[in-house]
């Protein structure tokens, strides 16, 4: 019951965040309609053979979910600025219990930004079989794993005057190097971004233009980023809990 409690506390406390959701959701959004919105009549985009509005909000929807999963870290930094995570200390809260809401909360706000994306995508002509939008998302969903770890992490280590920086940097070299912006075929950051799990996510985005699900690769990549960020987030939490 107490997991519960806390987690459903958590969400309301999220969704009643204005700034945090006008970040969140509106830049995703706001890029995508200033990028794709002047596009939207574009049927063949950089020889793709795919729409604009179609591309790029495959493309959003990897980002703005990732940023919404990272984001949390900026929230768990506020909490230990103003002593909250403290006073969770002498709450029959466990360290199980904490760290689901954690990312029942993440994945909360990662599904509204999914939603808003696919909303504007629709408005501007997308369109696409049921089976590809529910495939899209599950693999997202699992995707979006190894970046819930990330922003628990950092929101243990930094504090709120740097977490900012930190996170904006991380999910921008992330997009960057995974095809966010723009496809990547070959070279250098070809070769480095299949090791990372942002290119998966873009890739389970993919799916949404017709793209392959992944295969072997892909899982364990996801893996093992799923497992060595979770045990990070841990030893974080552990440290950060155990100082006087």
């Amino acid at each position: 019951m107490r997991s519960v409690a806390y987690t459903r506390f958590e969400l309301l406390r999220t969704i009643r965040n204005r700034r945090l959701l006008l970040f969140s959701l509106g830049f995703p959004i706001a890029l995508y309609l200033l990028i794709a919105g002047p596009n939207r009549n574009v049927s063949d985009f950089a020889h793709t053979g795919l729409s604009a509005p179609l591309y790029y909000m495959t493309g959003l929807a990897a980002f703005g979910t990732m940023s919404a999963m990272i984001a949390s870290g900026g929230r768990i930094a506020g909490e230990r600025n103003v002593g909250w995570t403290r006073q969770l200390r002498i709450t029959p809260l466990t360290t199980r219990d904490y760290f689901r809401a954690k990312l029942l909360t993440a994945y909360g706000l990662a599904a509204l930004s999914l939603v808003a994306l696919y909303a504007c995508g629709v408005a501007l002509g997308v369109s696409l079989s049921a089976g590809r939008w529910l495939s899209m998302t599950g693999l997202m969903i699992v995707g979006l794993l190894p970046f819930a770890g990330i922003g628990v992490a950092l929101g243990h280590i930094l504090n709120v005057d740097s977490i900012g920086l930190a996170t904006g940097g991380i999910v921008s070299l992330f997009a960057f190097v995974s095809g966010t912006w723009f496809p990547i075929t070959s070279g250098l950051v070809y070769d480095v971004g299949q090791l990372l799990p942002s290119w998966w996510l873009v890739q389970a985005s993919h799916i949404g233009v017709g793209a392959p699900a992944w295969g072997v690769k892909g899982w364990v990549v996801v893996a093992v980023w799923t497992v060595v960020c979770t045990a990070l987030a841990r030893y974080a939490y552990r440290r950060d809990t155990a100082r006087v």
